[in-house]
């Protein structure tokens, strides 16, 4: 516990020290829930489109931070040789996975702290909430996509964990339910998409926070699934160089 602590506390004194990615890491989701609430585009189906996005934006928070700047940020770690040294440590991998997952956790809640104020600002009124069941979730979505994020930057270079963390992103944004509804994917895509960690992150929150989730008890256990699944991976298959 006591090394695990000390690398949590390493982590976030890195993270700390990085304020243009924290930045980015804040304003991004920021900016996209603000723009796409006032400039109604996409194809939410709802009357209000911050109904929609509110909860789809907080899963792709979720999943920029703990899959995106987390495995770009330890994939460069792990290509300047800066983790090399931490190989010959009692640390070992288990440990390194929990302390960067719970690093991203911390920097979520502030990322929340601004997010659902801003939600709500923008005329978002969710009836009867589940905050319990979405905090919940999150945790779980985290899990996942720290997971996948730590098994890219533990096995590939860091140019082409660079460009395969943004490429996933990318696929996982325009099947995740995130910013485009389930219903307007083709019946094939769709169920494609409820399997992926966006998905059912998605579907999740939108259950918990608006009832308007499509399936979400499949959800559940394809998010659970991919929560337990994704950090073993990267627990075993990290390298340190």
């Amino acid at each position: 516990m006591t090394r695990f602590v000390s690398q949590l506390r390493t982590e976030l004194q890195l993270t700390l020290r990085n304020g243009e990615q924290l930045l980015l890491t804040l304003g991004i989701p920021v900016l996209l829930l603000v723009f796409f609430s006032l400039v109604d585009v996409l194809p939410t189906g709802t009357k209000d489109p911050v109904d929609f996005l509110a909860p789809g934006v907080l899963a792709l928070a979720v999943m920029s931070t703990s899959m995106v700047s987390l495995g770009i940020g330890t994939g460069f770690e792990r290509g300047y040789h800066v983790l090399k040294r931490l190989g010959v440590t009692p640390l070992g991998r288990p440990r390194l996975v929990a302390a960067k997952i719970a690093s991203v956790g911390v920097v979520e809640l502030v990322q929340f702290a601004v997010l659902v104020p801003v939600a709500y600002a923008l005329g978002w009124s969710p009836v009867s909430p589940r905050w319990g069941l979405a905090v919940a979730a999150v945790l779980l979505g985290t899990m996942a996509f720290a997971g996948i994020g730590l098994t890219l930057a533990g096995r590939l270079r860091g140019e082409i964990n660079l460009a395969a963390q943004n490429g996933l992103y990318l696929v996982l944004l325009l099947l995740g339910g995130m910013v485009i509804p389930f219903g307007k994917l083709p019946s094939g895509i769709r169920a494609v998409a409820h399997a992926l960690p966006s998905g059912a992150l998605a579907d999740v929150l939108h259950d918990t926070l608006a009832k308007a989730g499509t399936q979400p008890g499949t959800s559940w256990v394809v998010l659970a699934a991919w929560a337990v699944m994704a950090p073993a991976v990267a627990a075993v298959t990290f390298r340190w160089d």
